[in-house]
C-alpha cells in the first residue's frame, strides 16, 4: 500500500498540496501517479484535503493535525486501516507529483526481494547519482552506501569527503521516498528522536542510530520535491513543457 501524508499548512509553502498543476491539485496528481503501482490512501490533516480527495475519488483518512512528521501521520493512518504487520507500506510525499513510476516500483520490488523467511527489511529508500556541484547543496540530502547497498549515513554535508580530490568519487543524492513493513513503521515511530536526527534534521538517521538497516535502491530520476513556490515554477517549466 502507498500512503501519502498531506499537511495543509506547510511552513515554507502553505497549502502547497492543493496547488494546481495543469488544473489538478498537487496531492491528486501524486495520488494518481501512485495508483498505477498499488492501492493508495491520502493521510490528511484537514477536512478540506479529504474533500478534494473525495471529489477526485481518491481514498483518504483524516489524521491528527498535531503530528511532527509525515511518518507519524502515515503510522496513524496504518493503525486506522488495521494493516497487517507484513503489509509493505510506501511513504510517498504529496509534494512529489513528478516522481517517475519506475522509482516507486523499484522500491516496492526492493522490499519484496529482500524479504527473507517472512522477515521484511526494517526500512527501504532510494538514491541517485548526483554531480559534485549538487553534492555541495545542503538542501539535497546525500547518502553513503555499503557494499550491500545499505545506508551507512545520510547528511546535508558533502559525503564522502574527497580528501585527495579523486576523480572517481561517486556522490549519491537521497530521494525522499520510504518503505516499511506496517510493523516496522510503528516501531520506527515509537523510537525516541535521536541525536543525529536532531543535528542534521533528517528523520531517517533515527533508524541508523538505533542499529536498524535501511536497504537502498539505486535509481535514475529527474524529479524533485516541491518545497517552495519557486520549486513549483521550476518544475512546471521542466516537466510541463
Amino acid at each position: 500500500m502507498i500512503i501519502i501524508p498531506a499537511r495543509l499548512k506547510s511552513t515554507r509553502f502553505p497549502n502547497k498540496v492543493l496547488e494546481q498543476i495543469d488544473g489538478i491539485p498537487m496531492v491528486i496528481r501524486t495520488a494518481n501517479l501512485a495508483k498505477k503501482i498499488d492501492d493508495v490512501v491520502v493521510a490528511c490533516d484537514e477536512p478540506i484535503i479529504a474533500d478534494v480527495c473525495a471529489h477526485y475519488k481518491i481514498n483518504s483518512i483524516l489524521t491528527s493535525n498535531t503530528h511532527e512528521s509525515g511518518t507519524d501521520r502515515i503510522a496513524e493512518c496504518a493503525r486506522i486501516l488495521r494493516l497487517k504487520d507484513s503489509e509493505i507500506v510506501i511513504n510517498l510525499q504529496a509534494d512529489e507529483p513528478f516522481l517517475e513510476e519506475e522509482v516507486i516500483k523499484t522500491l516496492k520490488t526492493l522490499m519484496e526481494q529482500n524479504t527473507k523467511n517472512g522477515v521484511i527489511p526494517f526500512m527501504g529508500s532510494c538514491a541517485k547519482v548526483i554531480s559534485k556541484d549538487d553534492a555541495e547543496n545542503p538542501n539535497l540530502v546525500k547518502v553513503v552506501l555499503n557494499a550491500n547497498n545499505e545506508a551507512i549515513y545520510f547528511s546535508r554535508s558533502k559525503i564522502p569527503y574527497n580528501r585527495d580530490n579523486l576523480e572517481s568519487v561517486t556522490y549519491y543524492g537521497h530521494i525522499g521516498i520510504y518503505a516499511f513493513s506496517a510493523k516496522s513503521l510503528q516501531e520506527f515511530c515509537s523510537l525516541p528522536k535521536s541525536t543525529l536526527e536532531s543535528i542534521e534534521k533528517l528523520e531517517q538517521l533515527r533508524a541508523l542510530e538505533n542499529g536498524k538497516t535501511i536497504v537502498m535502491a539505486k535509481v535514475k530520476s529527474q524529479s524533485f520535491g516541491i518545497d517552495t513556490q519557486e520549486d513549483l515554477q521550476n518544475a512546471l517549466k521542466f516537466f510541463c513543457k
